[in-house]
């Protein structure tokens, strides 16, 4: 019976990754048929930095929608990824399996795909573009108390700094994450804008209904 690694108590070691996915419009006739694919997309899971993430890392299983032909996609080595085409967005289940010599569980992450932007469609396509839109989130993966082997594999692995500033080689930063949360926020305040005035009309036909009832039960009263 084999034994049980040792842990390092009281020590706990942090790795950040960046999961999600980008799309892109597929510039074809055919994405005009209805059911045609419209988009090509990646999802992927990687470093902060792009930074080799499989020394801990030992598989990623991407759960795509039941739709496609094989929707268990398992990559055993870098780049974490998986490409598609299709038209329609849905939620992608992502597994990471972590290196054997760590005996941690598996950890499991939910990314929706995403093929439209947030702005106006109409605007969009009135502008003659075609946006690639890119998802990506933000993880800390914490191992509390990792093996020794692990230690080794995690401290030997090199930063994960969240950077700063955007750039070409490094997409995924802390002005990113600002973006979008203030993109969220703009979309959340547009949906209660709407809700308001949906609430608004609904609470005028109301009133005009029940004037109208009113107005019939005293045409029916006078009949009498």
């Amino acid at each position: 019976m084999a034994s049980t690694p040792r842990r390092l108590k009281g020590i706990s070691l942090s790795k950040s990754i960046v999961y999600g996915t980008i799309a892109t419009p597929i510039s074809s006739k055919k994405a005009i048929e209805p059911g045609s694919h419209t988009h090509n997309w990646v999802v992927s899971v990687r470093g902060v930095n792009n930074e080799d993430i499989s020394p801990f890392i030992k598989k990623v299983n991407f759960k795509l929608h039941e739709s496609f032909a094989n929707p268990n996609r398992v990559v055993e080595k870098a780049p974490f990824e998986v490409s598609e085409t299709g038209w329609g967005e849905f939620e992608i289940v992502i597994k990471i399996y972590f290196n054997s010599v760590s005996h941690e569980k598996p950890v499991t992450l939910y990314h929706p795909l995403r093929l439209h932007p947030y702005e106006d469609l109409d605007k969009v396509k009135a502008s003659g573009k075609n946006p690639i839109v890119q998802y990506y989130q933000y993880e800390e993966l914490i191992f509390n108390e990792p093996t020794e082997a692990m230690y080794k594999l995690l401290t030997e692995s090199g930063s994960s700094t969240l950077p700063l500033r955007r750039t070409e080689k490094h997409r995924f930063s802390v002005e990113y994450e600002q973006e979008e949360l203030e993109r969220l926020e703009a979309v959340h305040q547009e949906i209660q804008s709407k809700t308001r005035s949906y609430v608004g009309r609904i609470q005028s036909l109301n009133e005009e209904l029940a004037r109208y009832r009113s107005q019939l039960a005293a045409l029916e009263e006078a009949r009498k």
